[in-house]
């Protein structure tokens, strides 16, 4: 797998791309439909949501079906946003802003809903062992999570898609200062998915406080998983379990 995966400059010329050959984009793990289920039962009247990493996937616009309202979707990609919001010039309550999601630009408390569909996945991707994740990819990902449960209400809800079982991804969610509780969901016939739902508010259970802990020490009696693919594939997802 190509770690330009983690650069706006790829991301950039990826979109640039589509957009002059007009095609969509990729829909990571299956079409909303397939876990819309899973969204609907968190969904009350006048759901706020923020969308991060929304590249050119139909994702907002599905919500926004549902009747998130106000919806935000951000993403790094200048291109992207601009694509976006000319695509969607005529849909009331959306709006796409050019964010960091580790510097979220909205004051405290100020989304029911935040959700992501491989965005993380796409910041871990320098890692090759899920079991010894690095220092540097850690703090990232906590610089993430931390900016998600400052802007939740104090009932709100986070929402995670991605390839990573509960034993390598829940705990960089099981982490006593986001102040939430963790479960997770799959979905999927031939491939499962993982769909995580943090609630703020929630309870982390002894489980999911010693997956947390395990997040610091490194396994050791694990055997070496396999090395990522040095392509530009979106089957890398399938390669990764971090």
């Amino acid at each position: 797998m190509s770690a330009r995966y983690k650069e706006l400059e790829y991301w950039d010329n990826r979109y640039r791309e589509q957009e002059q050959l007009q095609i969509g984009g990729h829909e990571w793990f299956g079409d909303y439909r397939d876990f819309a289920h899973l969204v609907a039962r968190e969904l009350r009247p006048e759901t706020g949501g923020l969308v991060l990493g929304c590249g050119t996937s139909s994702l907002s616009a599905e919500l926004h079906k549902e009747g998130v309202r106000p919806l935000v979707s951000i993403d790094y990609s200048p291109v992207c946003i601009k694509e976006m919001a000319q695509r969607h010039a005529n849909a009331p309550d959306m709006s796409w802003m050019v964010m960091d999601a580790r510097h979220l630009q909205f004051p405290d408390e100020t989304f029911d809903l935040v959700i992501e569909k491989g965005t993380l996945d796409a910041m871990m991707v320098d890692e090759k062992d899920p079991w010894r994740v690095s220092q540097d990819t850690i703090t990232l990902v906590d610089q993430v999570l931390s900016e998600v449960s400052r802007v939740l209400t104090p009932r709100g809800c986070f929402m995670s898609i991605t390839f990573s079982p509960p034993h390598f991804r829940a705990r960089h969610y099981a982490q006593p200062q986001y102040g939430w509780s963790v479960s997770c969901d799959t979905y999927g016939k031939d491939f499962h998915y993982f769909f995580y739902t943090m609630h703020k508010g929630g309870q982390l259970t002894s489980l999911d406080l010693a997956r947390g802990q395990s997040l610091y020490k490194p396994h050791e009696d694990q055997e070496q998983t396999p090395t990522l693919l040095e392509c530009d594939d979106e089957d890398f997802l399938n390669n990764i379990h971090i």
